[in-house]
C-alpha cells in the first residue's frame, strides 16, 4: 500500500530533487539494476554511446582526409590540421623513437577525438535523449520509470579505467619490444633503487605500485571531472523545473538559462583540456616505456 501511495504521488507531483538524480545516474544494463559491484554486469549505454562517438570521429576524420585540398583549407580541414599538427608535435617531443611514433602518434589522435566526443555529449540538454528513451521504453509496453540512459561515457569509472587499462596495456608491450623480455624484466627489479639483490624486492614492488598508480589515475582524473560535470548540469535543470512548477519562478527560470549558457560555454574549455591531458598522458606513459634506467 505504501509502495501504491508513492508511485501515485510520484506521478501526480513528480520526482523529488534526489529521485531525479538518481533516475539520471543510473545506466541501462545488461540486468538488473543493484547497487552490488558486478563485473559480469555491462553498461550498455555507455558502450552503445562510446561506439556512437568512435565512429562518428572516425568518420570525420576520414571525411577530412578524402576531401582535403592543397589550397585554400575549409574550417572542417583546418581545424583537424591544427589538431593533427598539435598532435604531431606533441608526440616527437615525448616518444624520440620515430618507428613508434607511427603507431603512437595516430593513437594520440585517436584518444583525442575520441574522447573529446564523448565528453562532448555532456553539451546536450539533461533530458533529451533520457526522455526520448523513457518514449520508447514505454511505447515498448515497459515501466518509463525504469528506462535509464546515461549518454556521457567518460562520466562512467568503467569506461575510463578501460581505457586507462588499454593505455597499460601499450606500455607494457613497447618495454618488451624495445628493452627486450630480460632487458624489462632486470629493470622492473634493478630500478628505481638499485641493482644490488637486496633490493630486487623493493623495486619491484615499488614498480607495480607505479604501473597501478598510473592507470588508476589516468582513469579517474577524467572520469572524476566530467562526472561532476554531468552532476552540475542536472541541478541548473532543476532550477529550470522548479522555476516552471512555480508561478512565481519566472526569476529561476532566467537564472537557470543563464547558468546553463555559462556553464555549457566553459565547459567547452574542460571537455577539450580533459581530452588533451588524457592524450598527453597517454604519450608521457609510452614515452617513459621507450626509456631505459
Amino acid at each position: 500500500m505504501a509502495a501504491d501511495a508513492q508511485a501515485a504521488d510520484h506521478a501526480t507531483n513528480g520526482p523529488t530533487a534526489g529521485e531525479y538524480i538518481r533516475h539520471h545516474l543510473q545506466h541501462l544494463r545488461s540486468s538488473e539494476q543493484t547497487d552490488i559491484i558486478d563485473f559480469s554486469v555491462i553498461n550498455l549505454d555507455t558502450i552503445f554511446w562510446s561506439l556512437v562517438c568512435g565512429v562518428l570521429g572516425l568518420w570525420l576524420l576520414r571525411h577530412v582526409a578524402k576531401t582535403v585540398t592543397s589550397g585554400v583549407p575549409g574550417r572542417m580541414q583546418a581545424a583537424v590540421e591544427i589538431v593533427l599538427e598539435m598532435v604531431d608535435n606533441q608526440a616527437k617531443s615525448i616518444v624520440h623513437n620515430a618507428h613508434s611514433r607511427k603507431f603512437v602518434g595516430p593513437l594520440a589522435l585517436t584518444v583525442f577525438i575520441w574522447i573529446f566526443l564523448m565528453n562532448a555529449m555532456d553539451l546536450l540538454p539533461v533530458d533529451l535523449i533520457p526522455r526520448a528513451w523513457e518514449w520508447i521504453y514505454g511505447t515498448a509496453g515497459g515501466d518509463p520509470h525504469h528506462a535509464y540512459q546515461r549518454v556521457v561515457p567518460t562520466a562512467d569509472l568503467s569506461s575510463t579505467l578501460g581505457m586507462a587499462i588499454g593505455v597499460l596495456l601499450v606500455c607494457l608491450y613497447y618495454n618488451v619490444k624495445i628493452k627486450g623480455a630480460g632487458g624489462w624484466l632486470h629493470e622492473l627489479v634493478s630500478a628505481p633503487f638499485g641493482a644490488h639483490p637486496l633490493l630486487w624486492p623493493f623495486n619491484f614492488v615499488f614498480q607495480m605500485i607505479e604501473f597501478l598508480a598510473k592507470t588508476v589515475s589516468h582513469g579517474m582524473r577524467l572520469f572524476g571531472n566530467m562526472y561532476a560535470g554531468e552532476l552540475i548540469f542536472m541541478l541548473i535543470a532543476l532550477m529550470g523545473a522548479v522555476g516552471f512548477a512555480s508561478a512565481t519562478g519566472i526569476f529561476l527560470w532566467i537564472g537557470h538559462v543563464i547558468a546553463g549558457t555559462g556553464w555549457a560555454i566553459f565547459h567547452i574549455l574542460i571537455i577539450t583540456l580533459q581530452a588533451f591531458i588524457f592524450m598527453m598522458l597517454t604519450l608521457v606513459y609510452v614515452g617513459q616505456a621507450h626509456d631505459k634506467h
